[in-house]
Formats: C-alpha cells, sequence, structure tokens
C-alpha cells in the first residue's frame, strides 16, 4: 500500500501534535507549580515576618513601662530572651496552650545579641496571676542551663530548668528579687494587664521549620543560637533591634 503525499504529511503533523500537546502542557503545569511554590514561600516569609514584628512591639510595650514592666537589671543579666506573641488556647486538652515566637541569646565575648531562632510553645495549663488567657508570653533566661536545653531542640519548662513568675517594676525590691535561684523569669500580658506567670509544665522547642524557610537552609538551633552560621536578615532584624534598645549591654554585676 502506497502513501500520498498528504497522507504523510498528515501522519506527522498527528504524530507531532501527539507528543509536543502533552509536553507543552506538562511545561505549563510545571510552571504553575513553581508560581504556586514561590506564592506559598512568599506567604510564609509574610507570617514569619510578621511574627518577629509583633515579638518586638511586645517586647517594647513590656518596657516601656519600668515601674510595671520587666526589671531593666534582669533584663541586663539577660542570657537570653524569648518571646511568644499571641498564645491561644489549644483546640484540644482542658487547659492547654499553644504559640509561637522567637528566641535570641547573647553571643561572643561581648555578649551581645546573636541571630534568634523561631520557636514553639505547648504543653498543660499555665499558671496566669492575672485572670483569663495570657495573648502574650516573654521569657528571661538568667543563665545557660536552661538555653542548653532549648539548644537540644526541647525545654521543659520546670523540668530541664527552674521557671518562676517574674519580679515587676524597678524598685529595689524587684532588684533583690531578681537575684533569687530560678533560672528563667516567665511573664504574661492579657488585654492590657501584665504580671508574672508560672509555666511549670509547658514545654519550648526549637521551631525548624519555620527557621528553615526563613533562613533557607537546613539549621539546628544550636547553629542559629551559639554557632552563629547565620546572621539575622529582613524577617528576624526587628527583634535583634529591640533586643539591642532594651538591654543593650551586659551589667557590670553578672
Amino acid at each position: 500500500m502506497y502513501l500520498t503525499r498528504k497522507s504523510i504529511v498528515a501522519v506527522i503533523l498527528v504524530l507531532t501534535l501527539g507528543y509536543s500537546l502533552p509536553a507543552k502542557q506538562d511545561k505549563q503545569e510545571r510552571k504553575e507549580a513553581r508560581h504556586e511554590g514561590k506564592g506559598a514561600a512568599a506567604k510564609d516569609v509574610e507570617e514569619y515576618t510578621e511574627r518577629a514584628q509583633k515579638a518586638a512591639e511586645v517586647l517594647s510595650s513590656l518596657m516601656h513601662t519600668p515601674d510595671k514592666g520587666i526589671p531593666q537589671e534582669l533584663m541586663e543579666n539577660a542570657y537570653a530572651v524569648a518571646v511568644i506573641p499571641h498564645v491561644v488556647k489549644a483546640a484540644l486538652g482542658v487547659g492547654g496552650r499553644f504559640g509561637k515566637g522567637l528566641v535570641a541569646g547573647r553571643t561572643g565575648s561581648a555578649r551581645t545579641w546573636g541571630t534568634p531562632s523561631f520557636v514553639e510553645i505547648g504543653g498543660g495549663s499555665f499558671g496566669f496571676q492575672i485572670g483569663g488567657s495570657a495573648t502574650d508570653l516573654v521569657m528571661v533566661f538568667k543563665n545557660e542551663k536552661g538555653f542548653n536545653s532549648l539548644l537540644d531542640s526541647k525545654l521543659k519548662l520546670g523540668a530541664d530548668a527552674s521557671v518562676a513568675a517574674g519580679p515587676v517594676g524597678r524598685s529595689g525590691e524587684a532588684s533583690t528579687d531578681a537575684k533569687l535561684n530560678a533560672e528563667i523569669y516567665s511573664y504574661s500580658r492579657s488585654k492590657g494587664l501584665f504580671a508574672g506567670i508560672s509555666l511549670d509544665g509547658a514545654v519550648l522547642t526549637i521551631d525548624d521549620s519555620a527557621n528553615r524557610k526563613v533562613y533557607a537552609r537546613e539549621l539546628t538551633g544550636r547553629d542559629i543560637l551559639l554557632k552563629g552560621v547565620v546572621a539575622p536578615n529582613g524577617v528576624t532584624r526587628p527583634f535583634v533591634d529591640a533586643l539591642k534598645h532594651w538591654a543593650p549591654k551586659v551589667s557590670q554585676n553578672r
């Protein structure tokens, strides 16, 4: 059987279209997938940027009220500080709480504030002392014990390190209280009210997923907080700036 010239051309067109159309479709699907991926990444960065800014705002708000806020001496002697804005009640479990925030510690011989890591907190009932549900939490680490447990990815408050409701105000009494033996002092703020808070039983962990997306590489909490493998970037810079502003140096009494 002989094929005419028109028949040969028709066969070639069918074969060409049969292979090229799926290839073009696959290419378009890949392009759309990449676009969606970029959109998701941008959304993540926006979320983490907002979290860092809110953490900076919480710290600044508490330090703006020296008579009712965290004692300056305690901040100057801080080994590390964690801020978790907008802690909410967990969907499951009576009294459970969950929140996300940031933590940063002092590094180097100059003890300046290093690169922050994202963290999460969860666990049983928090002993709120001001009534209702606290929306913001601040934890001031006095030494390396509790901080080192966090560097190993998880810190159980009250077990891995002692935690107590922090002293409030800049009076001599508050200054004396700041020299007690608790390794971590904790604070809460809800509906404009501010006070110390007991966090026994809560668990603070490194948010590896957030760190990976913000710093664009696989990093441990130790890499970020202790080794200084990465520098603060545009996402985390507001939190570092707030720490430098409110606790610019280590107290001579440290």
